[in-house]
């Protein structure tokens, strides 16, 4: 038993290296249950992770910002 905790370990270890390197965080929040129920029967639906929809989402809102601030400038 000892062994598999030491290769356990040695894997979680390598992953949180992996993570820091590529600029992964862990991000943490409330939504309603039914939202976040919802959302995964969606993405599985979709056929993807949820984490990947959440960052394209994401990224999407970013851009749309950064365009009306741009637009707002001129």
């Amino acid at each position: 038993m000892i062994g598999m905790e030491s290769k356990a370990n040695v894997q979680t270890r390598a992953t949180m290296k992996y993570q820091k390197k590529v600029g992964i965080i862990a991000k943490s929040f409330k939504i309603k249950k039914e939202l976040a129920d919802n959302f995964k029967i969606a993405c599985e639906k979709a056929g993807v992770s949820q984490a990947s929809q959440i960052s394209k989402m994401m990224q999407q809102f970013i851009a749309s910002v950064s365009e009306s601030d741009t637009e707002e400038k001129k």
